[in-house]
């Protein structure tokens, strides 16, 4: 019999619930973006976190959501569902103080899975005084009866260990499925897109992230520098005008936010270079969605 383990969860919700914060917390390094804004995690995300004789392989998924009038929407619901079918747990992310139509729908996608589910109850440190959270662990136990239900602060880390400590029972005994030393299987150039795009979601108001896609045109490595040219795809010229900003000024901005966070990830001085062209249209194309690197699902 192996002696080790090794198994997929899926960390689902509703956006902006706090799922792609607590996987970089669980992971103690950043792997996915964050914004406070709704809908950033458009892709699935694997992080790969081996300790002991234990490898856990946790995919961040966008917030399952009821706004489907766009393919960019679809695309992202139709990701996210289609996790839930394939992986050892299920980590079902909700937020202390609210429950509304969305969690439902994340509920439904989740019939079936009872014996995986686990409810992270988010920001429970945000509850005072600490007796008012009682009754809201107990409301979600009786809701899900074969679910484990436990607190955590996605932020701060709280808890966290003990829901690593559920998810270990659920996932079965194998051989790993990556090297021990391995992160994440999202190449470079993704999460160089993913950084900019980052940066661009917590800069710009409601409208032009929304509409904004990265495509990375160039990335060369040398012996001092990384090489890299970005596309930012957005699909109007006002919000083309909007992202530039004033001589520039927005633009160079996202630029030398999204080079601090690249010369981390890469470990090597970057020359980042961005450009911004309209492509009407495109978050409602799923021929667009596929020239994007938006993997159908």
């Amino acid at each position: 019999m192996k002696n080790t383990r090794c198994g997929y969860i899926a960390i689902v919700g509703r956006p902006n619930v706090g799922k792609s914060t607590l996987l970089n917390t669980i992971m103690e390094q950043k792997i996915s973006i964050t914004s406070k804004k709704p809908q950033t995690t458009r892709h699935q995300l694997l992080g790969i976190k081996t300790f002991n004789q234990a490898q856990f392989l946790y995919v961040d998924t966008p917030g399952i959501h009821s706004n489907e009038k766009k393919a960019i929407n679809r695309y992202m619901n139709r990701n996210a569902r289609s996790v839930i079918r394939d992986v050892d747990a299920v980590i079902f992310v909700v937020d202390r103080g609210s429950w509304n139509k969305e969690d439902d729908l994340v509920a439904e996608a989740l019939a079936g899975q009872a014996g995986q589910l686990i409810i992270a109850v988010n920001k429970f440190d945000l509850i005072t005084p600490r007796n008012r959270l009682l009754p809201v662990l107990e409301k979600l136990q009786a809701r899900f009866p074969e679910a484990e239900v436990v607190p955590v602060s996605a932020l701060k880390g709280e808890n966290v260990e003990q829901l690593e400590k559920l998810i270990e029972k659920r996932i079965p005994y194998s051989e790993f499925y990556f090297p021990d030393d391995q992160v994440t299987d999202r190449t470079e150039r993704f999460m160089v897109a993913e950084i900019i795009r980052e940066k661009l979601m917590r800069q710009l108001g409601d409208e032009v992230p929304y509409a904004a896609s990265i495509q990375i045109d160039r990335f060369e490595r040398t012996e001092k520098i990384v090489h890299i040219v970005a596309t930012i795809f957005v699909e109007r010229a006002g919000q083309k005008a909007i992202l530039i900003g004033a001589g520039g000024n927005k633009l160079k901005r996202i630029g030398i936010d999204a080079r601090v966070d690249i010369e981390k990830l890469l470990a090597s001085k970057v020359m980042l270079t961005n450009w911004v062209k309209v492509k009407s249209g495109w978050s409602d194309s799923e021929r667009a969605l596929k020239s994007l690197g938006y993997d159908p699902v």
